[in-house]
């Protein structure tokens, strides 16, 4: 892999996993979004990836008008990376996915690169209370979810935001991702350098042990070489180790509220920008120097915040 010789750090604000009832300190409305996107920029965050949700009761909302409402005031105040997600919230059509990164031509969206079970439901049975009625059903009925990747959606997503100049975030959740990507890779429809973000801890996805991430950077290096940058996020409470691992290996991390609602075992995190400098403290005590905006996009040569559709 490419060693970062500056970290990356992206910063995934709201997510569409967590719901309203886990943490009051949850961004929902668009400018909680927009607030939490640019505090974070401001702590060390040179890449915000981001959801919307419906700012009456926080369920995820792909629209493309929602993404809108947050978009150009993040950017009016913040030179961060914006990345838009296309994974959208659980259950939707691939076209409602991709509709915000293919209207809003990003410099980066997220592409996860398979079809896999996606099962959060254990959350459901951690409260007895919720605050809407959407939450409880929308995480059990993960119990039976297959997020849906198949090679004809990748390619037509790939295809789509690519012709826009759209970069991507491939998220790897399995082993088996990193071989679609390399066949991806061979038919040209994505150039290097990749920026292969390992997912580690959804149950339907690789575990959280150290092995796997040593297995998923020596299977990238196999297929990749030097033309990829490894990122590296964990959900709940192997977020922090196991970014940590990754910069120390010469990757780059992911954190933010998508990912864990925790600062600390039995401590919710207060905001976004919180795990941002939690984890900025850490790199840096390593003599890990943190990547700006711009030498991030010099890195995954993206096309500039002046070239999008926002």
């Amino acid at each position: 892999m490419k060693r970062a010789e500056k970290v990356i750090i992206t910063c995934a604000v709201t997510g569409s996993i967590h719901t309203p009832s886990m943490s009051p300190h949850l961004p929902v409305t668009p400018a909680q979004i927009a607030a939490e996107a640019v505090a974070a920029a401001e702590a060390g965050a040179a890449m915000i990836h981001l959801h919307a949700r419906d700012p009456e009761d926080g369920r995820p909302d792909q629209t493309p008008e929602r993404f809108l409402e947050f978009l150009p005031a993040i950017k009016a105040q913040s030179d961060a990376i914006l990345n838009i997600t296309t994974g959208g919230g659980l259950g939707m059509t691939l076209e409602q996915r991709l509709a915000p990164a293919i209207a809003c031509k990003p410099e980066v969206a997220s592409m996860n690169m398979g079809s896999f079970n996606f099962n959060i439901s254990g959350a459901a049975g951690k409260r007895s209370e919720f605050l809407h009625d959407w939450e409880q059903p929308y995480l059990e009925g993960t119990k039976d979810l297959i997020l849906s990747n198949t090679f004809k959606q990748i390619d037509y997503g790939m295809r789509e935001m690519g012709a826009n100049g759209t970069r991507f975030e491939f998220e790897c959740y399995d082993v088996g991702h990193l071989y679609n990507l390399a066949h991806f890779a061979e038919q040209k429809l994505v150039e290097p350098p990749f920026f292969v973000q390992c997912v580690f801890g959804i149950l339907g996805g690789i575990g959280p042990d150290p092995e796997n991430l040593l297995h998923m950077r020596a299977t990238a290096d196999r297929l990749f070489g030097d033309d990829y940058y490894l990122s590296v996020l964990a959900a709940g409470r192997h977020q922090m180790p196991f970014v940590t691992m990754s910069a120390i290996l010469g990757g780059n991390v992911r954190v933010g509220l998508e990912d864990s609602l925790y600062a600390g075992k039995g401590k919710l995190a207060t905001s976004n920008a919180e795990q941002v400098a939690k984890i900025r403290r850490i790199l840096e005590e390593l003599s890990l120097e943190i990547a700006t905006p711009a030498e991030a996009r010099a890195m995954l040569a993206t096309k500039g915040c002046d070239n999008v559709g926002f």
